[in-house]
């Protein structure tokens, strides 16, 4: 997947999957884990959205380093 560098140095993918509209807690946790299953690296998520929550459940749970996943969240 294509990433962009930022200005610290860490490299950010430009593609990510979005969770907004989800707001059934097992549907999100499903669906972000399915996405990191088929290589989404980036998650994009806010605090409005009320899925932050299942959305951290499902990084712990996809057993990928959560120093190689991007978590975008908006207040």
């Amino acid at each position: 997947m294509d990433t962009i560098q930022l200005n610290n140095q860490l490299e950010m993918p430009l593609l990510g999957f979005g969770v907004f509209q989800i707001t059934d807690h097992d549907e999100c946790k499903k669906a972000v884990k399915e996405a990191l299953k088929t290589g989404y690296r980036m998650i994009d998520t806010a605090a409005c959205y009320g899925n932050e929550r299942a959305v951290g459940e499902a990084v712990k749970e996809s057993g990928i380093r959560r120093e190689d996943v991007f978590l975008v969240s908006k207040v």
